[in-house]
């Protein structure tokens, strides 16, 4: 059998404040091309289909739109949801929609009874909220490695009863020696979010979702990780999708299918007038950029005279050479002895770099004139 391993579609995500809908279509739509091309027979995703518990509408029926056109493109799909999910919304058709080829598992209650698809059993293991978890399993430890232990040993409980079977677990979880990037919610709960990878030993493969960039943690178990960036901590990510041959006599082959990129993302520094005028960043005009801007004094309306130039500058800071914008000083220390005034024309050259022109300073005064008259 030929499973193609993903996750983290987090559909209905944006990225500072970009709607991504049409740029998760496009990848996510391919998908099916890969089913018809390495003739794939299930899809799985592992966690985080949706980006919230509640998604849009708009996010629902692109969803529908996707897993419908990898279904009729010949494959079976598997899906478990994660922490960004709502399990109850995600499952709550999952007896129809079997008879269809798309399998949910999203209850807690079920997670040591596979789906069984040729000579594979897929076991789903939902997103483990380890609070809730632990009282609904009877754990006495806290924390994600307890619940996750708990859990899987009940799957090798359920396979002791299965013979001739080959076996794939999907778990949402941040496994021990996984390199996690800025896009991914939190899972601390208790201090404890990490579980050891030895937690899923006697299955044939681990289907891993939660952190966002592909990763090999062993031969077995490895991260697929999101299908697009969704932060700039992941630009030098090679997005991708990974193709399992497994069966009855265990794991074969783990073949890396690199996907499509609407939109590279980039990052650039320098003083404002540079930034607009040199011809060197040409190629940064069609990139998600990330712009931290050097001047001295922190330019006016940044956003926008950066957007004139680069449409897609979705991020902007102010870092001046020196590092003003970085210093430290303790609150007491700066307004001891000083008027409101003062204090408040200081405030104005810590943001912007700059002293308060006369205007300015003539207003402040009046300001605080007419707080004291009140």
């Amino acid at each position: 059998m030929r499973v193609l391993h993903t996750s983290d579609w987090h559909v209905g995500r944006t990225f500072h404040g970009r709607d991504l809908l049409a740029d998760q279509e496009t990848v996510l739509v391919g998908l099916a091309s890969i089913v018809e091309r390495e003739r794939v027979d299930v899809v799985v995703v592992a966690g985080d289909l949706y980006d919230r518990a509640v998604p849009s509408a708009e996010s629902v029926d692109m969803c529908a739109r996707v897993l419908g056109a990898i279904r009729e493109a010949g494959a079976r799909i598997v899906i478990t949801p994660g922490n960004h999910d709502s399990a109850q919304r995600i499952g709550v058709f999952g007896n129809f929609a079997a008879a269809g080829g798309l399998h949910l598992k999203t209850k807690l209650s079920a997670l040591d009874t596979p789906v069984v698809l040729d000579d594979v059993a897929f076991y789903g293991l939902p997103y483990l909220d380890p609070e809730p978890s632990r009282h609904a399993l009877g754990v006495d430890g806290r924390g994600h490695a307890a619940v996750l232990g708990e859990a899987m040993r009940r799957v090798r409980g359920d396979l002791r009863n299965r013979s001739g079977l080959g076996t794939m677990v999907l778990s949402h979880a941040f496994v021990t020696g996984g390199e996690p990037s800025e896009s991914e919610r939190s899972i601390r709960v208790g201090g404890i979010d990490h579980v050891p990878g030895s937690v899923f030993d006697g299955v044939d493969y681990v289907a891993l979702g939660h952190l966002h960039g592909a990763q090999k943690l062993a031969e077995n178990l490895r991260y697929s990780g999101s299908p697009l960036a969704y932060s700039f901590s992941e630009a030098r990510h090679r997005k991708q999708v990974l193709l399992v041959d497994l069966d009855s006599y265990g794991l074969h082959k783990v073949t890396q299918v690199v996907l499509p990129v609407p939109r590279r993302l980039a990052t650039v520094a320098g003083r404002l007038d540079d930034l607009l005028s040199d011809p060197r960043h040409a190629g940064l005009e069609e990139c998600y950029l990330s712009v931290a801007v050097t001047d001295d004094v922190r330019p006016l309306d940044l956003q926008r005279k950066l957007q004139e130039r680069f449409p897609f500058a979705v991020h902007a800071e102010w870092r001046p050479d020196g590092g003003r914008a970085a210093t430290e000083l303790r609150y007491a220390d700066a307004v001891r002895g000083r008027s409101d005034h003062q204090i408040a024309a200081g405030f104005v050259h810590d943001v912007r770099g700059s002293e308060a022109t006369g205007s300015e300073s003539l207003l402040l005064e009046q300001a605080f004139r007419e707080v004291e008259t009140e």
